[in-house]
């Protein structure tokens, strides 16, 4: 058991993670008792800890958790075991504890798991499976049909599903013949190889019989149903591949990418799959000193078998929707829906966890799939001695989906240790150094892709990412589970330098007479001076931000004073009553007192005009900038100047937000300034909504939390 003192040591370290969670617990709310039912309900992890009294100061360089005053911790710990005991299914006996850290009262909240047969609790108001929450990463995630699978000892599952609308006629017969040939190489004496073509099918769980009625299960399809009957029950049933240019998904509908879709039997689909991207994937050579024979470089094939066949055989086919293969010029990503039955921490170890058993029984007789559970560690191995990075995976609960990542050149190849050399003075460790790598390659990473790639533990990961922040090499976004990190402005001057030294190499064979030094020389101070330009204009934003904040604390404290202001006149007035002999003196102090909240008022006035003063500021900086080389057209400016002037303000900010986006995609940042409102406000109250109804759109539509995501109108 740890104390309070410990946990809220652990949470300036590396954060709230999967079995800590910080509340201010000024009272109970909804949030504390998702919490309450997930950890509870997690498999395996052993229940979890709640600190209540304690919250996160975003005003410091790096946000720290700080004790806060707990009113009244006796209420506190009263409603929390009453609502433990009232909500859920069955009651919930937390072991609660107050303790004093730095002065201060903390409750110390712990939650065990309860037994496989408790399992899942849930709200009683609410139906299964979304009254139940699992703990996933740091945050409280609403259950799924999948996840009740963890919980029930199902004998039925998706894949067993009968397709009543099917025959045998529906069957490709060259994929039933690939199997016996594949089961044959694995077991030529295999019962099921000798029975007939129905048994066969029926003995694998991929059809069933009943009297003369035959049909497929959703297996059977799957795995060996023609195209035109997948076509006709499952019509998103399909593999794309994608050919991206470029590292970054580009927003050009037109010609953003090149697409194969790739459609019939899984078992033959497969194969056609792995052979589609192989040839597409860069190769080289390499001979060793000392030896005679060359040796071929590049992702090992049997690495890209793995991935796919890992994606093929646990994606979830309730989801109707395309399994991704995106082809990026730096990496691979496999982007298959279904989240992760396991957590990202089990990632790799021993045991599996499926929601398509028969079609995994399938891939496991026939040698497709590693041993079961093993896969991921082969993947690993097979990178490393590749000297190439190690395979990356991310389960998005929410989003359910999962994505396996990998790149395609070697992890510390000779141009990966020049451009690292810029840092050697700062002395980085060599996990930090293949964190820069990746951040390069694929321009954003996050603590769990950390720990995959240095194989070290949360705590290790958070220590490494915070002295890369320290070093200003990384900038942070987002908070608590949805924090991820992306290159600094200093970082990725670094990265231009390094590209356009590179295209400088590689252009001046082929066009030696068209670009000289001397141009090669003025195209890189011009982009210096724009990136300065940018980087002033950001500082400026930055400094004005700065003073609002100083602004509204000003605020803060002059009404503190008027507060007290106000007290002083309640107790001259109780004086006057006791003592009519000093009722002249304290007639003139009621004066002085008058005069001094006169004074405040006036203050306060001055600074909320010095308020508005800076949001004008920065929406006439907003105004005079340009937005991807076009300046705001006057007619959006005159509007821009109009707000606040209309009685529907709401309606009219709507139709401005479709006006500048209709003009120019852009992003939340660029409307918040353009606008004068703050970007959180902005999005829940505009563009949420607009997505929605589909005024607007996102220009990385794949990617909604997309580092560099803008907003574009949607032409009617």
């Amino acid at each position: 058991m740890y104390s309070a003192k410990e946990l809220l040591d652990q949470l300036n370290s590396f954060d709230e993670c999967n079995y800590i969670e910080a509340k201010s617990g000024t009272s109970i709310d909804r949030s504390i008792m998702e919490t309450v039912c997930s950890f509870s309900n997690e498999p395996g992890m052993g229940g979890g800890y709640i600190l209540l009294g304690v919250r996160q100061d975003d005003m410091e360089l790096f946000p720290a958790y700080k004790p806060i005053v707990l009113t009244d911790p006796d209420k506190i710990q009263r409603d929390l075991a009453s609502r433990c005991a009232s909500e859920f299914n069955i009651p919930v006996r937390p072991d609660i504890e107050i303790e004093k850290v730095h002065g201060y009262y903390l409750l110390k909240v712990y939650i065990s798991e309860l037994a496989l047969s408790q399992k899942p609790i849930y709200f009683k108001h609410k139906k299964l499976p979304e009254g139940a929450y699992r703990r996933i990463g740091s945050t409280d995630q609403s259950c799924t049909d999948d996840d009740m699978v963890l919980f029930y000892n199902h004998n039925e599952s998706y894949d067993s599903g009968i397709l009543s609308r099917t025959t045998f006629d529906d069957i490709d017969l060259e994929s039933v013949l690939l199997y016996r040939k594949l089961r044959a190489e694995v077991n030529s004496s295999a019962e099921e190889l000798t029975l007939d073509d129905k048994g066969l099918l029926i003995s694998l769980g991929c059809a069933n019989q009943e009297k003369s009625s035959f049909c497929l299960t959703v297996a059977g399809l799957i795995l060996f149903g023609k195209a035109t009957a997948q076509r006709r029950l499952m019509p998103m049933l399909r593999t794309d591949y994608i050919r991206v240019p470029g590292n970054e998904w580009v927003a050009d509908p037109v010609n953003r990418f090149s697409n194969i879709d790739m459609r019939g039997p899984m078992l033959r689909m497969i194969y056609r799959a792995i052979n589609t991207v192989a040839d597409d994937l860069p190769r080289g050579f390499m001979l060793p000193e000392g030896e005679i024979q060359a040796q071929r470089t590049g992702l090992p094939t049997r690495v890209l078998r793995e991935a796919l066949v890992n994606a093929f055989m646990h994606r979830s086919y309730k989801v109707q929707q395309p399994l991704q293969i995106i082809r990026y010029s730096n990496r691979l990503e496999i982007v298959n829906p279904g989240f992760s039955l396991k957590s990202e921490e089990q990632l790799g170890e021993p045991g599996s966890k499926t929601r398509n058993p028969f079609i995994a029984s399938v891939f496991h007789e026939t040698n497709l799939a590693e041993t079961k559970g093993s896969g991921i560690r082969t993947m690993r191995k097979l990178m490393e001695a590749g000297e190439m990075a190690p395979p990356t995976f991310e389960s998005n609960h929410s989003a359910n989906e999962f994505t396996a990542r990998l790149l395609l050149h070697h992890f510390l190849g000779e141009e990966q240790l020049e451009w690292l050399s810029q840092f050697d003075s700062l002395g980085l460790n060599l996990d930090q150094k293949k964190a820069l790598i990746f951040l390069k390659g694929v321009g954003a990473i996050n603590n769990p892709t950390y720990r995959q790639i240095a194989g070290c533990d949360t705590l290790k990961a958070s220590s490494d990412l915070r002295k890369l922040r320290e070093f200003k090499l990384i900038e942070q976004k987002g908070k608590s589970t949805a924090t991820y990190y992306i290159p600094s402005e200093s970082l990725q001057k670094m990265n231009d330098s390094s590209v356009l030294l590179n295209d400088s190499k590689a252009s001046s064979v082929a066009v030696k007479e068209k670009h000289t030094t001397s141009d090669l020389v003025d195209d890189a101070r011009s982009l210096t001076d724009n990136t300065s330009d940018l980087a002033d204009n950001a500082r400026s934003i930055t400094d004005n931000a700065r003073s609002i904040t100083d602004n509204a604390r000003s605020i803060t404290d002059n009404a503190r004073s008027l507060t007290d202001d106000a007290r002083s006149l309640t107790d001259d007035a109780r004086s006057l009553t006791d003592n009519t002999s000093d009722l002249t003196d304290d007639a003139r102090s009621l004066t002085d007192d008058a005069r001094s909240l006169t004074d405040n008022t006036s203050d306060l006035t001055d600074d909320a005009r010095s308020i508005t003063d800076y949001a004008r500021s920065i929406t006439d900086n907003a105004l005079e900038r340009n937005y991807n080389g076009k300046e705001v057209p006057e007619e959006l400016k005159q509007l821009i100047n109009n707000l606040g002037k209309r009685k529907n303000e709401k309606v009219y900010i709507h139709n401005l937000i479709e006006s500048l986006c209709s003009w120019q995609s852009l992003t939340l940042q660029e409307l918040s300034q353009l606008l004068s409102r703050s970007p959180n406000h902005l999005f829940n109250q505009y563009v949420k909504p607009m997505l929605d109804s589909g005024d607007l759109e996102y220009i990385f539509p794949d990617m909604p939390k997309h580092p560099q995501q803008a907003y574009k109108a949607i032409s009617k």
